[in-house]
Protein backbone atom coordinates (compact mmCIF):
# COMPACT_ATOMS: atom_id res chain seq x y z
CA UNK A 1 0.00 0.00 0.00
CA UNK A 2 3.15 2.17 1.01
CA UNK A 3 4.74 1.80 -2.39
CA UNK A 4 1.38 2.41 -4.61
CA UNK A 5 1.08 5.44 -2.69
CA UNK A 6 5.07 6.46 -3.01
CA UNK A 7 4.64 5.77 -6.77
CA UNK A 8 1.22 8.28 -6.95
CA UNK A 9 3.08 11.10 -5.13
CA UNK A 10 6.07 10.57 -7.81
CA UNK A 11 3.84 10.85 -10.91
CA UNK A 12 1.65 13.44 -8.98
CA UNK A 13 5.10 15.28 -8.96
CA UNK A 14 5.94 14.90 -12.47
CA UNK A 15 2.61 16.08 -13.75
CA UNK A 16 2.45 18.74 -11.60
CA UNK A 17 6.58 19.82 -13.41
CA UNK A 18 4.93 19.05 -16.42
CA UNK A 19 2.54 21.55 -16.24
CA UNK A 20 4.19 24.13 -14.61
CA UNK A 21 6.62 24.57 -17.45
CA UNK A 22 3.70 24.54 -20.09
CA UNK A 23 2.21 27.43 -17.56
CA UNK A 24 5.42 29.09 -18.10
CA UNK A 25 5.82 28.86 -21.66
CA UNK A 26 2.17 30.03 -22.69
CA UNK A 27 3.01 32.63 -20.18
CA UNK A 28 5.95 33.84 -21.91
CA UNK A 29 4.40 33.60 -25.33
CA UNK A 30 1.84 35.76 -24.33
CA UNK A 31 4.14 38.86 -22.61
CA UNK A 32 6.62 38.38 -25.37
CA UNK A 33 4.33 37.77 -28.74
CA UNK A 34 5.51 39.87 -31.52
CA UNK A 35 3.56 39.96 -34.87
CA UNK A 36 5.04 39.23 -38.11
CA UNK A 37 5.65 42.31 -40.39
CA UNK A 38 3.57 42.58 -43.56
CA UNK A 39 6.63 43.42 -45.48
CA UNK A 40 10.15 42.16 -44.84
CA UNK A 41 12.06 45.43 -43.07
CA UNK A 42 15.04 45.28 -45.47
CA UNK A 43 13.58 44.29 -48.99
CA UNK A 44 15.81 45.53 -51.84
CA UNK A 45 15.20 45.73 -55.20
CA UNK A 46 18.05 45.09 -57.30
CA UNK A 47 18.62 45.76 -61.06
CA UNK A 48 18.06 43.12 -63.60
CA UNK A 49 21.38 40.99 -64.60
CA UNK A 50 21.52 40.28 -67.99
CA UNK A 51 22.30 36.69 -69.59
CA UNK A 52 26.45 37.66 -69.02
CA UNK A 53 25.85 38.33 -65.59
CA UNK A 54 26.14 42.58 -66.36
CA UNK A 55 23.26 44.27 -65.05
CA UNK A 56 20.64 45.21 -68.09
CA UNK A 57 21.34 48.87 -69.45
CA UNK A 58 17.68 50.95 -71.01
CA UNK A 59 15.59 48.98 -73.02
CA UNK A 60 15.81 49.90 -76.81
CA UNK A 61 12.09 50.12 -78.12
CA UNK A 62 11.69 48.05 -81.11
CA UNK A 63 11.16 50.02 -84.21
CA UNK A 64 7.48 49.48 -85.23
CA UNK A 65 8.25 50.41 -88.51
CA UNK A 66 10.26 47.40 -89.28
CA UNK A 67 9.51 44.57 -86.68
CA UNK A 68 5.95 45.10 -87.39
CA UNK A 69 6.50 43.08 -90.97
CA UNK A 70 8.47 40.41 -90.15
CA UNK A 71 7.08 39.31 -86.51
CA UNK A 72 6.22 36.18 -86.24
CA UNK A 73 1.89 35.68 -85.95
CA UNK A 74 2.38 32.00 -85.17
CA UNK A 75 4.94 32.56 -82.52
CA UNK A 76 2.46 35.48 -81.23
CA UNK A 77 -0.61 33.49 -81.09
CA UNK A 78 1.57 30.81 -78.73
CA UNK A 79 2.54 33.79 -76.69
CA UNK A 80 -1.23 34.99 -76.05
CA UNK A 81 -1.84 31.45 -74.39
CA UNK A 82 -0.18 32.66 -71.39
CA UNK A 83 -3.28 35.18 -71.53
CA UNK A 84 -6.04 32.94 -71.96
CA UNK A 85 -6.91 32.58 -68.26
CA UNK A 86 -8.17 36.02 -68.20
CA UNK A 87 -8.42 37.42 -71.51
CA UNK A 88 -10.24 36.79 -74.84
CA UNK A 89 -9.87 38.12 -78.33
CA UNK A 90 -13.35 39.25 -78.69
CA UNK A 91 -15.02 42.33 -77.24
CA UNK A 92 -16.37 39.53 -74.12
CA UNK A 93 -15.05 40.75 -70.62
CA UNK A 94 -13.51 37.90 -68.36
CA UNK A 95 -11.50 38.31 -65.33
CA UNK A 96 -9.98 40.36 -67.52
CA UNK A 97 -10.90 42.93 -70.32
CA UNK A 98 -11.60 41.67 -73.85
CA UNK A 99 -9.02 42.33 -75.72
CA UNK A 100 -10.27 42.61 -79.43
CA UNK A 101 -8.81 45.81 -81.36
CA UNK A 102 -6.69 46.46 -78.21
CA UNK A 103 -3.69 47.90 -80.05
CA UNK A 104 -4.59 51.60 -80.14
CA UNK A 105 -7.74 51.35 -77.92
CA UNK A 106 -8.52 53.78 -75.26
CA UNK A 107 -7.01 52.46 -71.93
CA UNK A 108 -9.22 51.90 -69.30
CA UNK A 109 -12.29 52.42 -71.94
CA UNK A 110 -13.21 48.79 -72.44
CA UNK A 111 -17.09 48.92 -72.28
CA UNK A 112 -18.23 46.91 -69.23
CA UNK A 113 -15.30 46.02 -67.30
CA UNK A 114 -14.68 47.13 -64.10
CA UNK A 115 -10.68 48.87 -63.85
CA UNK A 116 -8.75 49.09 -60.95
CA UNK A 117 -8.57 52.77 -60.48
CA UNK A 118 -4.55 52.52 -60.91
CA UNK A 119 -5.35 51.94 -64.32
CA UNK A 120 -7.79 54.80 -64.58
CA UNK A 121 -5.33 56.65 -63.46
CA UNK A 122 -2.99 55.56 -65.92
CA UNK A 123 -5.20 56.21 -68.77
CA UNK A 124 -4.33 60.23 -68.36
CA UNK A 125 -0.73 60.22 -68.83
CA UNK A 126 -1.23 57.00 -71.52
CA UNK A 127 -4.61 57.59 -73.15
CA UNK A 128 -4.46 54.85 -75.62
CA UNK A 129 -2.62 51.43 -75.70
CA UNK A 130 -0.09 52.61 -78.46
CA UNK A 131 2.57 49.94 -79.53
CA UNK A 132 5.23 51.29 -76.84
CA UNK A 133 2.84 51.82 -74.35
CA UNK A 134 2.24 47.94 -74.84
CA UNK A 135 5.23 46.47 -74.95
CA UNK A 136 6.10 48.36 -71.38
CA UNK A 137 3.27 46.49 -70.15
CA UNK A 138 3.63 42.98 -71.04
CA UNK A 139 6.91 43.37 -70.02
CA UNK A 140 6.06 44.06 -66.55
CA UNK A 141 2.47 44.71 -65.74
CA UNK A 142 2.90 45.41 -61.90
CA UNK A 143 5.83 47.55 -62.51
CA UNK A 144 4.54 49.67 -65.14
CA UNK A 145 1.44 50.37 -63.69
CA UNK A 146 1.67 50.04 -60.45
CA UNK A 147 -1.73 48.92 -58.44
CA UNK A 148 -3.06 47.13 -61.63
CA UNK A 149 -5.10 43.91 -60.69
CA UNK A 150 -3.64 41.81 -63.77
CA UNK A 151 -1.84 39.48 -61.74
CA UNK A 152 0.91 38.46 -64.39
CA UNK A 153 4.68 38.44 -64.01
CA UNK A 154 5.09 40.02 -67.93
CA UNK A 155 6.74 38.71 -70.86
CA UNK A 156 10.60 39.37 -70.86
CA UNK A 157 12.04 38.27 -74.00
CA UNK A 158 11.55 41.84 -76.53
CA UNK A 159 11.01 39.57 -79.39
CA UNK A 160 7.98 37.22 -77.73
CA UNK A 161 5.99 40.81 -76.97
CA UNK A 162 6.59 42.05 -80.77
CA UNK A 163 5.03 38.91 -81.82
CA UNK A 164 2.09 39.22 -79.43
CA UNK A 165 1.46 42.71 -79.99
CA UNK A 166 1.77 42.03 -83.63
CA UNK A 167 -0.84 38.67 -83.27
CA UNK A 168 -2.97 41.01 -81.56
CA UNK A 169 -2.98 44.08 -84.02
CA UNK A 170 -4.58 41.20 -86.36
CA UNK A 171 -7.64 41.38 -84.24
CA UNK A 172 -9.66 43.91 -84.38
CA UNK A 173 -6.68 46.82 -84.64
CA UNK A 174 -6.51 46.29 -88.71
CA UNK A 175 -6.95 49.92 -89.16
CA UNK A 176 -4.66 50.99 -86.74
CA UNK A 177 -1.40 52.88 -88.29
CA UNK A 178 1.83 51.72 -88.42
CA UNK A 179 4.84 53.99 -87.85
CA UNK A 180 7.10 54.76 -90.55
CA UNK A 181 10.93 52.93 -89.95
CA UNK A 182 12.63 54.82 -87.45
CA UNK A 183 16.86 54.97 -87.86
CA UNK A 184 16.86 56.25 -83.73
CA UNK A 185 15.77 52.91 -83.17
CA UNK A 186 17.94 50.36 -85.56
CA UNK A 187 20.35 48.57 -84.08
CA UNK A 188 23.90 50.84 -83.65
CA UNK A 189 21.69 53.47 -83.33
CA UNK A 190 22.16 56.12 -80.20
CA UNK A 191 19.99 54.17 -76.91
CA UNK A 192 17.91 56.55 -74.80
CA UNK A 193 16.43 55.38 -71.54
CA UNK A 194 13.18 54.13 -71.08
CA UNK A 195 10.80 55.89 -69.70
CA UNK A 196 10.05 55.25 -65.81
CA UNK A 197 7.33 52.64 -64.97
CA UNK A 198 3.62 55.03 -65.10
CA UNK A 199 4.91 57.87 -67.77
CA UNK A 200 4.02 57.63 -70.88
CA UNK A 201 6.16 56.93 -74.04
CA UNK A 202 8.53 59.64 -74.92
CA UNK A 203 7.20 62.50 -77.45
CA UNK A 204 9.91 61.62 -79.92
CA UNK A 205 8.53 57.69 -80.53
CA UNK A 206 6.69 57.48 -83.57
CA UNK A 207 2.84 58.11 -83.11
CA UNK A 208 -0.54 56.69 -84.84
CA UNK A 209 -3.77 58.12 -84.30
CA UNK A 210 -5.65 54.95 -83.02
CA UNK A 211 -8.48 53.39 -84.76
CA UNK A 212 -12.18 53.82 -83.30
CA UNK A 213 -12.43 50.68 -80.67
Amino acid sequence: MSGDLKLNMIMGAGLATALAIMGVRIGADMIYHTEKPEKPGYLIEVAEVAEGGEAAGPEILPDWGTVLATADLAAGEAQFKKCTSCHQVTDANGTGPGLNGIVGRPTAGHAGFAYSDAMKAHAAPAPNWTYDELYHFLGAPGKWVKGTKMAFAGIKKPEDRVNLIAWLKTHGSAGYAVPAPDPARQPGAATTAAPAAGEAAPAAAPAAAPAAH
